[in-house]
C-alpha cells in the first residue's frame, strides 16, 4: 500500500489523485486479514497529502455465541493526513512537530505507506461481537451443544434461588 505523491506535492495544494486498492497482505494477528481493497482520494494540503476513502478487508474468527469459524467483512472511512518528513524542492529535513503527536509520515522519498493507517482503521472498526448469522443461538451453557444444530437433552433446571419468581408467573407459562 504505497503511493509516490512526489508529483502531487509539486502540484500543490488542493491537488487530488484517485486510486483503487486491491492487495493482498500479510495475515494480520488480530484478525486473519489477507486482503484489502476500496478506492481513495489523496489530496495535496497545505501542511502534506489528505487521504481520504473507503476500504474493507477481510476477516475470520470464530462466532462469538457458537464458536464455528467464520468470515466476515469489516468496512471503513479512512480519513487521514500525511506529513512530509524532508522538503521536495531541496531535501532538507523538515521539522514535523505532529509527528510526536502519532501523525503519519511521507518517507525522504516522497513514499505514503498505507499500512500502518489502515492496520489502525480495521482493528478499532472490528466487531466487537461477530456472528455467524444473526440469530445465532448460541452454545447449550449446560452441555455446550451447538443449538443452531438442534436442541440438547438438558433439562430447564432453575436455580433455586431464583425459584421463588416462578410463583409468580402464570400458571400455564412455568
Amino acid at each position: 500500500m504505497l503511493f509516490d505523491v512526489a508529483q502531487l506535492l509539486k502540484e500543490g495544494v488542493g491537488a487530488r489523485e484517485g486510486y483503487s486498492l486491491d492487495e493482498a497482505v500479510e495475515a494480520l494477528q488480530e484478525s486473519g486479514t489477507t486482503r484489502v481493497w476500496g478506492n481513495m482520494t489523496l489530496t495535496c494540503t497545505d501542511k502534506g497529502i489528505w487521504v481520504s476513502g473507503k476500504i474493507e478487508a477481510n476477516a475470520s474468527g470464530p462466532c462469538s455465541r457458537c464458536l464455528n469459524p467464520i468470515e466476515y467483512p469489516v468496512r471503513f472511512r479512512m480519513e487521514e493526513e500525511y506529513l512530509p518528513t524532508v522538503d521536495l524542492g531541496s531535501g532538507m529535513p523538515l521539522e514535523v512537530p505532529e509527528v510526536k503527536d502519532g501523525a503519519f509520515t511521507i518517507d525522504s522519498h516522497h513514499i505514503l505507506d498505507l499500512t500502518e493507517a489502515v492496520r489502525q482503521y480495521f482493528i478499532v472498526n472490528l466487531p466487537m461481537k461477530p456472528l455467524c448469522k444473526e440469530h445465532c443461538a448460541g452454545l447449550c451453557p449446560r452441555c455446550g451443544a451447538n443449538l443452531n444444530e438442534g436442541g440438547c437433552d438438558c433439562s430447564a433446571q432453575v436455580d433455586p434461588r431464583w425459584s421463588a419468581l416462578l410463583d409468580l408467573l402464570p400458571t400455564g407459562k412455568r
